[in-house]
């Protein structure tokens, strides 16, 4: 069975506000970690845990594959020994042709639509072109798609349309030598770069290390490495950027707390975060820009100097905002 992470959303912000308002609670935003058992070839046709293992991975909004970069005789690889590209390879071949064979199940659908209606022919279109990328051994996602076109995408919930960070899971010694110095990793962020995904360098050994460190003892060790944070704080930031997620936040006696929504998403939805009234009722958002209230000290000060904003229902949430929610039930 997948073991799930729950993990704190590293912020800065949160710790401010916390420090600020003395809350009886202090709620950071969370990102949850599916760890899924490794791929053997054969998985798409059954092989290994076969179609249960894709079927973890559909759940999935994105995938981090760890990539072995190191050499260590006393850690024994399946395939006798370290070669990150065929590794990367093993894995996103199993995920293409599982994808052939869902789209060829959409195709088929769509052929027999087309038969009733022929609005259906740009869209078999479009879906024929993604079987020959596919059928070249590219993932959905390296697809060019016009924004009509990625929603229909979307519709098919392939793997290989899922954002993907590659995990370069180096040795101590290769971060207190420089990264770039390791043969492995260079081929890593070729292969990526060539298929639209990111690179992140880590460490595995060292994160078990820290994991149970006190917060100035982690902070030392890091900075040994010449490190600023942890991999696992790297990490959660990347699946941030690539998924598209922003944070705002709230804070008072009761709570300071950070609340995970999609870049995009307006005041009344972000309201209904917190809860569906606030969605329901909303009437207006105060806001203000973390760096300005920071800035002023308290929110009193900030709207004093005109900082706290009154939008409506049209205002756009940003990354930062300082939220306080009116509404009317």
């Amino acid at each position: 069975e997948p073991n799930v992470g729950v993990v704190a959303v590293p912020d800065r912000r949160l710790d401010w506000l916390a420090d600020l308002y003395h809350p009886k609670k202090r709620t950071p935003a969370a990102i949850e970690f599916v760890d899924i058992a490794g791929l053997v070839r054969g998985a798409s046709k059954g092989e290994g845990l076969g179609n249960k293992f894709l079927a973890n991975i559909r759940e999935c909004d994105a995938v981090v594959h760890v990539v072995r970069c190191f050499v260590d005789g006393d850690v024994v690889h399946v395939d006798g020994g370290v070669d990150p590209a065929r590794d990367m390879e093993t894995v996103n071949v199993e995920l293409i042709l599982a994808d052939m064979e869902a789209l060829d199940r959409r195709i088929e659908k769509t052929k027999k639509m087309l038969k009733a209606d022929k609005k259906y022919q740009e869209e078999l279109d479009f879906f024929a072109r993604v079987r020959k990328e596919l059928d070249a051994g590219k993932p959905a996602r390296a697809v060019r798609c016009t924004e009509d076109e990625a929603a229909l995408l979307s519709t098919v919930s392939l793997l290989t349309a899922k954002p993907v960070i590659y995990a370069a899971n180096m040795s101590d010694g290769d971060f207190k030598g420089g990264v770039e110095n390791n043969g492995f990793f260079r081929t890593v962020r070729e292969a990526a770069a060539a298929e639209g995904a990111a690179v992140l360098p880590i460490c595995a050994e060292t994160e078990a290390e820290i994991a149970g460190m006190e917060p100035d003892e982690k902070k030392l060790f890091l900075a040994d490495m010449g490190l600023e944070e942890s991999g696992l704080d790297r990490l959660i930031r990347a699946c941030y950027g690539l998924l598209g997620l922003i944070s705002f936040l709230t804070a008072g006696e009761d709570e300071a707390r950070a609340w995970t929504i999609r870049k995009g998403t307006k005041a009344p939805q972000a309201a209904g975060k917190i809860h569906t009234d606030f969605e329901r009722g909303f009437i207006r958002a105060e806001i203000v820009a973390f760096d300005d209230l920071k800035r002023c000290g308290t929110m009193a000060a900030a709207r004093e100097k005109g900082l706290v904003r009154s939008e409506g229902k049209d205002y756009m949430m940003r990354d930062g905002d300082v939220a306080l929610f009116r509404f009317n039930v």
